[in-house]
């Protein structure tokens, strides 16, 4: 099993900044990707950043350019660095990490970030 603990959500104005973190505990050598996905109200959850153990990142064409992900090895921990936030941007983040060994995906408990106009 794995454990992801977010933190780091919030309310901003458009145009300003935040940062996500999320810690893993557990299996976290079973891990092969760890991102973040949001999901906005009426919307389905879509992926918004993603890294690998090898630390290839992938983004949402989205938040290119505007968010940057980063991963810590020492600490576990990845983070979500959102600069330029815009109204759209307004969703619940959820962490995620994945083990291709096993073939599960966990989640975390999803943290707000509202950015008002």
């Amino acid at each position: 099993q794995v454990q992801l603990v977010e933190s780091g959500g919030g309310s901003v104005q458009a145009g300003g900044s935040l940062r996500l973190s999320c810690a893993a505990s557990g299996s976290i050598f079973s891990i092969n990707t760890m991102g973040w996905y949001r999901q906005a109200p009426g919307k389905h959850r879509e992926l918004v950043a993603s890294i690998t153990s090898g630390s290839i990142t992938n983004y949402a064409d989205s938040v290119k350019g505007r968010f940057t992900i980063s991963g810590d090895n020492a600490k576990n921990t990845v983070y979500l660095q959102m600069n330029s936030l815009k109204p759209d941007d307004t969703a619940v983040y959820y962490c995620n990490a994945y083990s291709r060994t096993l073939g599960v995906y966990y989640w975390g408990q999803g943290t707000q970030i509202t950015v008002s106009s």
